[in-house]
């Protein structure tokens, strides 16, 4: 299984009867899960279906769910009012008409108000069955189609932290074999500093000085930091394996690292181990904002 990016869009529209319709559905990052609906009035109840499918094939993310609705135009349908004209026929003929008036016509009549009705059809769409049923499926082809870009994205973005997590190995190794660590080089170091406290000073108790000179060098050492590293890397190598909704473990270990790295820095006692720890922050930095949009 693959990791999945919190970032992803789908579209599914379709024609019903004489309706267009389209759904489209966006998420982004987020720390929890979020879901806005906005839908067409009288089909708030089709959105809020919608939105419960959403959030259970859904972990993580801020998403925006639109629905739009249109409705082909067509030419305004013409109906005699049967009843009307009828009333109005049986009117006329009780009439006695004076010689100079000639007897109505049948354009006549139907110009009278209410003989012709124009017929809109125009109905609720939430009273289309046929439409209702095609929306609610095209949300479960909208939330695959979802769930595939996330899959996508997520697949690219986990071959870009893997590559990170290499190069943080790789800065570990360096550190671990820096000239800097090794025991001839930090006593050389350290007699150099004591040489020059003792210069002039004969007061000073050798003892005591070779006493604080081992608890620099432990102060000094990294072991522990770059043993930790080591298995952060490891730790996150597996969850990229792993797959699914592990965004928010990996954000746990992208601040462990930063830490480890903090201290590493404030150990570092040579220049070369500073610059491996400033790299070291500046791409476990870089790692953590990538994190920030897995799953």
């Amino acid at each position: 299984m693959s990791i999945a990016s919190m970032t992803g869009f789908a579209r599914e529209a379709g024609v019903t009867g004489s309706y267009q319709w389209a759904w489209e559905l966006k998420t982004v990052n987020g720390r929890g899960l979020e879901v806005r609906v906005r839908t067409p009035s009288g089909l708030d109840a089709v959105g809020e279906e919608a939105r419960g499918l959403i959030l259970k094939a859904l972990t993580r993310g801020q998403g925006q769910l639109n629905l739009s609705l249109s409705r082909a135009s067509s030419a305004p349908r013409l109906r005699v009012n049967q009843d009307v004209l009828q009333s109005l026929l049986s009117a006329l003929g009780g009439l006695t008409l004076p010689d100079n008036v000639k007897p109505a016509s049948l354009d006549g009549l139907l110009s009278v108000r209410g003989v012709v009705e124009m017929d809109d059809d125009a109905a609720d769409p939430v009273q289309d069955e046929a439409l209702v049923a095609a929306l609610k499926s095209g949300i479960g082809a909208l939330i695959e189609g979802l769930k595939a870009a996330r899959r996508t994205e997520g697949e690219a973005l986990s071959g870009v932290l893997g590559g990170q997590l290499d190069l943080i190995a790789r800065l570990v190794d360096e550190a671990e074999a820096a000239p800097a660590r090794r025991p001839e080089a930090i006593r050389a170091r350290l007699e150099a500093q004591i040489a020059e406290l003792l210069e002039g000073k004969s007061a000073l108790d050798p003892a005591r000085l070779h006493q604080e000179a081992v608890l620099i060098a432990a102060r000094a050492d990294i072991r522990e930091e770059l043993d930790r590293l080591r298995a952060h890397v490891n730790a996150a190598r597996g969850l990229l394996q792993e797959g699914g909704a592990v965004g928010r473990r990996l954000d746990f270990l992208a601040q462990e690292f930063g830490r480890e790295a903090n201290t590493l820095c404030a150990k570092a006692n040579d220049v070369s181990l500073s610059r491996i720890g400033l790299e070291l922050k500046a791409v476990i930095e870089q790692f953590r904002e990538q994190v920030q949009n897995v799953e």
